[in-house]
Protein backbone atom coordinates (compact mmCIF):
# COMPACT_ATOMS: atom_id res chain seq x y z
CA UNK A 1 0.00 0.00 0.00
CA UNK A 2 1.20 3.49 -0.90
CA UNK A 3 1.35 6.30 1.64
CA UNK A 4 -1.16 9.10 1.08
CA UNK A 5 -0.02 12.66 1.78
CA UNK A 6 -2.65 15.04 3.12
CA UNK A 7 -2.11 18.80 3.27
CA UNK A 8 -4.94 19.71 5.63
CA UNK A 9 -6.27 22.09 8.23
CA UNK A 10 -8.17 24.29 5.76
CA UNK A 11 -10.39 23.74 7.69
CA UNK A 12 -9.69 20.84 10.07
CA UNK A 13 -13.43 20.07 9.90
CA UNK A 14 -13.14 18.91 6.30
CA UNK A 15 -9.71 17.34 6.86
CA UNK A 16 -11.38 15.07 9.41
CA UNK A 17 -13.79 14.00 6.65
CA UNK A 18 -10.84 13.17 4.39
CA UNK A 19 -9.26 11.04 7.12
CA UNK A 20 -12.51 9.19 7.79
CA UNK A 21 -13.41 8.64 4.12
CA UNK A 22 -9.94 7.45 3.18
CA UNK A 23 -9.72 4.96 6.03
CA UNK A 24 -13.22 3.66 5.32
CA UNK A 25 -12.28 3.30 1.67
CA UNK A 26 -9.11 1.35 2.42
CA UNK A 27 -11.02 -0.93 4.80
CA UNK A 28 -13.64 -1.57 2.11
CA UNK A 29 -10.94 -2.38 -0.44
CA UNK A 30 -8.64 -4.53 1.69
CA UNK A 31 -10.85 -5.70 4.56
CA UNK A 32 -9.83 -6.89 7.98
CA UNK A 33 -7.92 -4.45 10.14
CA UNK A 34 -6.44 -2.52 7.21
CA UNK A 35 -6.29 1.26 7.49
CA UNK A 36 -4.65 3.90 5.34
CA UNK A 37 -0.99 4.85 5.53
CA UNK A 38 -1.13 8.65 5.77
CA UNK A 39 1.39 11.45 6.12
CA UNK A 40 -0.62 14.46 7.33
CA UNK A 41 0.41 18.08 7.84
CA UNK A 42 -2.30 20.35 9.23
CA UNK A 43 -1.76 24.11 8.96
CA UNK A 44 -3.25 26.90 11.06
CA UNK A 45 -6.20 28.00 8.95
CA UNK A 46 -6.42 31.43 10.60
CA UNK A 47 -3.08 32.34 9.01
CA UNK A 48 -4.19 31.10 5.58
CA UNK A 49 -7.64 32.72 5.74
CA UNK A 50 -6.15 36.12 6.56
CA UNK A 51 -3.80 35.94 3.59
CA UNK A 52 -6.62 34.76 1.29
CA UNK A 53 -8.76 37.79 2.04
CA UNK A 54 -5.75 40.10 1.67
CA UNK A 55 -5.07 38.64 -1.78
CA UNK A 56 -1.60 37.48 -0.67
CA UNK A 57 -1.70 34.20 -2.57
CA UNK A 58 2.06 33.99 -3.07
CA UNK A 59 2.50 34.01 0.70
CA UNK A 60 -0.01 31.17 1.07
CA UNK A 61 1.93 29.24 -1.57
CA UNK A 62 5.13 29.54 0.48
CA UNK A 63 3.43 28.23 3.64
CA UNK A 64 1.76 25.35 1.84
CA UNK A 65 4.82 24.43 -0.21
CA UNK A 66 6.88 24.13 2.98
CA UNK A 67 4.14 22.00 4.52
CA UNK A 68 4.01 19.81 1.41
CA UNK A 69 7.76 19.22 1.55
CA UNK A 70 7.34 18.02 5.13
CA UNK A 71 4.63 15.62 3.98
CA UNK A 72 6.93 14.26 1.29
CA UNK A 73 9.71 13.88 3.87
CA UNK A 74 7.23 11.91 5.97
CA UNK A 75 7.13 9.21 3.30
CA UNK A 76 4.14 10.17 1.15
CA UNK A 77 3.96 8.73 -2.36
CA UNK A 78 1.57 11.45 -3.55
CA UNK A 79 -0.20 14.48 -2.08
CA UNK A 80 -3.74 15.80 -1.84
CA UNK A 81 -4.49 19.40 -0.89
CA UNK A 82 -7.57 18.97 1.33
CA UNK A 83 -9.36 22.10 0.10
CA UNK A 84 -10.62 23.36 -3.25
CA UNK A 85 -9.74 27.04 -2.86
CA UNK A 86 -6.03 26.54 -2.25
CA UNK A 87 -5.70 24.73 -5.56
CA UNK A 88 -5.27 28.31 -6.78
CA UNK A 89 -1.61 27.82 -5.83
CA UNK A 90 -1.44 24.11 -6.70
CA UNK A 91 1.11 24.60 -9.47
CA UNK A 92 3.53 26.40 -7.13
CA UNK A 93 3.13 23.68 -4.52
CA UNK A 94 3.65 21.02 -7.17
CA UNK A 95 6.88 22.68 -8.26
CA UNK A 96 8.29 22.20 -4.75
CA UNK A 97 7.70 18.43 -4.83
CA UNK A 98 9.19 15.38 -6.47
CA UNK A 99 6.01 13.33 -5.93
CA UNK A 100 2.66 13.75 -7.73
CA UNK A 101 -0.02 16.18 -6.57
CA UNK A 102 -3.53 14.82 -7.20
CA UNK A 103 -5.65 17.79 -8.27
CA UNK A 104 -9.17 17.90 -6.82
CA UNK A 105 -10.68 19.43 -9.97
CA UNK A 106 -9.22 16.64 -12.13
CA UNK A 107 -10.63 13.92 -9.88
CA UNK A 108 -14.04 15.62 -9.95
CA UNK A 109 -14.04 16.29 -13.69
CA UNK A 110 -13.15 12.66 -14.41
CA UNK A 111 -16.34 11.64 -12.58
CA UNK A 112 -18.36 14.21 -14.53
CA UNK A 113 -17.00 12.97 -17.85
CA UNK A 114 -17.67 9.34 -16.92
CA UNK A 115 -21.28 10.27 -16.17
CA UNK A 116 -21.74 12.27 -19.37
CA UNK A 117 -22.22 15.64 -17.65
CA UNK A 118 -21.74 18.52 -20.09
CA UNK A 119 -22.92 21.51 -18.03
CA UNK A 120 -22.30 21.74 -14.29
CA UNK A 121 -22.95 24.26 -11.54
CA UNK A 122 -20.19 25.16 -9.10
CA UNK A 123 -20.49 26.11 -5.43
CA UNK A 124 -17.50 27.06 -3.33
CA UNK A 125 -15.79 30.02 -1.76
CA UNK A 126 -16.09 33.27 -3.65
CA UNK A 127 -12.47 32.81 -4.72
CA UNK A 128 -13.34 29.50 -6.37
CA UNK A 129 -16.58 30.72 -7.94
CA UNK A 130 -15.31 34.11 -9.18
CA UNK A 131 -11.78 33.31 -10.29
CA UNK A 132 -10.72 31.18 -13.24
CA UNK A 133 -8.20 28.72 -11.76
CA UNK A 134 -10.83 26.05 -11.01
CA UNK A 135 -13.53 26.70 -13.62
CA UNK A 136 -11.08 26.94 -16.50
CA UNK A 137 -9.31 23.72 -15.56
CA UNK A 138 -12.60 21.84 -15.83
CA UNK A 139 -13.79 23.60 -18.99
CA UNK A 140 -10.47 23.75 -20.87
CA UNK A 141 -9.16 20.31 -19.94
CA UNK A 142 -12.41 18.35 -19.90
CA UNK A 143 -14.79 20.30 -22.15
CA UNK A 144 -17.43 20.81 -19.46
CA UNK A 145 -19.27 24.13 -19.21
CA UNK A 146 -19.19 25.53 -15.67
CA UNK A 147 -21.82 27.97 -14.39
CA UNK A 148 -21.79 29.78 -11.05
CA UNK A 149 -24.40 31.57 -8.89
CA UNK A 150 -25.11 35.29 -9.17
CA UNK A 151 -23.16 37.70 -6.99
CA UNK A 152 -25.75 37.78 -4.18
CA UNK A 153 -25.88 33.98 -3.97
CA UNK A 154 -22.09 33.76 -4.17
CA UNK A 155 -21.78 36.05 -1.15
CA UNK A 156 -24.26 33.95 0.82
CA UNK A 157 -22.51 30.69 -0.04
CA UNK A 158 -19.09 32.16 0.81
CA UNK A 159 -20.14 33.69 4.12
CA UNK A 160 -21.80 30.49 5.31
CA UNK A 161 -18.60 28.56 4.60
CA UNK A 162 -16.35 30.86 6.63
CA UNK A 163 -18.69 31.93 9.42
CA UNK A 164 -20.39 28.57 10.00
CA UNK A 165 -19.09 25.46 8.25
CA UNK A 166 -15.39 26.01 8.98
CA UNK A 167 -16.40 26.27 12.62
CA UNK A 168 -18.47 23.09 12.52
CA UNK A 169 -21.68 25.10 12.87
CA UNK A 170 -24.46 23.41 10.86
CA UNK A 171 -27.64 25.48 10.48
CA UNK A 172 -30.88 24.30 8.86
CA UNK A 173 -31.57 27.80 7.49
CA UNK A 174 -28.19 27.74 5.75
CA UNK A 175 -28.96 24.34 4.25
CA UNK A 176 -32.20 25.77 2.88
CA UNK A 177 -30.29 28.73 1.40
CA UNK A 178 -27.85 26.37 -0.32
CA UNK A 179 -30.68 24.26 -1.72
CA UNK A 180 -32.22 27.42 -3.18
CA UNK A 181 -28.93 28.21 -4.92
CA UNK A 182 -28.60 24.65 -6.19
CA UNK A 183 -32.14 24.74 -7.61
CA UNK A 184 -31.39 28.04 -9.36
CA UNK A 185 -28.31 26.54 -11.01
CA UNK A 186 -30.36 23.55 -12.11
CA UNK A 187 -32.99 25.85 -13.60
CA UNK A 188 -30.19 27.58 -15.54
CA UNK A 189 -29.33 24.28 -17.19
CA UNK A 190 -26.84 22.68 -14.80
CA UNK A 191 -27.19 18.91 -15.06
CA UNK A 192 -25.41 18.55 -11.72
CA UNK A 193 -23.71 20.72 -9.09
CA UNK A 194 -20.15 20.46 -7.78
CA UNK A 195 -19.82 20.95 -4.02
CA UNK A 196 -16.57 22.77 -4.70
CA UNK A 197 -15.62 23.51 -1.11
CA UNK A 198 -14.67 20.61 1.11
CA UNK A 199 -16.88 21.88 3.96
CA UNK A 200 -20.12 22.03 1.95
CA UNK A 201 -20.80 18.32 2.27
CA UNK A 202 -21.02 18.85 6.04
CA UNK A 203 -24.19 20.84 5.30
CA UNK A 204 -25.68 19.48 2.07
CA UNK A 205 -25.87 15.86 0.99
CA UNK A 206 -27.64 14.12 -1.88
CA UNK A 207 -30.64 13.32 0.32
CA UNK A 208 -31.47 17.03 0.47
CA UNK A 209 -32.06 17.55 -3.27
CA UNK A 210 -32.95 15.73 -6.48
CA UNK A 211 -30.20 17.62 -8.34
CA UNK A 212 -27.13 15.34 -8.69
CA UNK A 213 -24.35 16.53 -6.38
CA UNK A 214 -20.63 15.90 -6.77
CA UNK A 215 -18.99 15.92 -3.34
CA UNK A 216 -15.38 16.91 -3.99
CA UNK A 217 -14.23 15.73 -0.56
CA UNK A 218 -15.51 12.20 -1.14
CA UNK A 219 -14.36 12.11 -4.76
CA UNK A 220 -10.84 13.29 -3.87
CA UNK A 221 -10.60 10.86 -0.95
CA UNK A 222 -11.81 7.99 -3.15
CA UNK A 223 -9.16 8.84 -5.74
CA UNK A 224 -6.52 8.64 -3.00
CA UNK A 225 -7.77 5.20 -1.96
CA UNK A 226 -7.68 4.03 -5.58
CA UNK A 227 -4.10 5.20 -6.06
CA UNK A 228 -2.91 3.86 -2.70
CA UNK A 229 -4.34 0.36 -3.16
CA UNK A 230 -3.83 -0.25 -6.88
Amino acid sequence: MKTIGLLGGMSWESTASYYKNINEGVKAQLGGLHSAKISLYSVDFAEIEKLQHQGRWDDTAVILSNAAKNIEAGGADFILICTNTMHKVAEKIEQSLSIPLIHIADATAEKLVANGIKRVGLLGTQFTMEQEFYKNRISDKYGIEVIVPNSEDQSAVHNIIYSELCLGNIQEKSRERYIQVIEKLHNQGAEAVILGCTEISLLVQQQHTNVPLYDTTLIHASKAVELATC
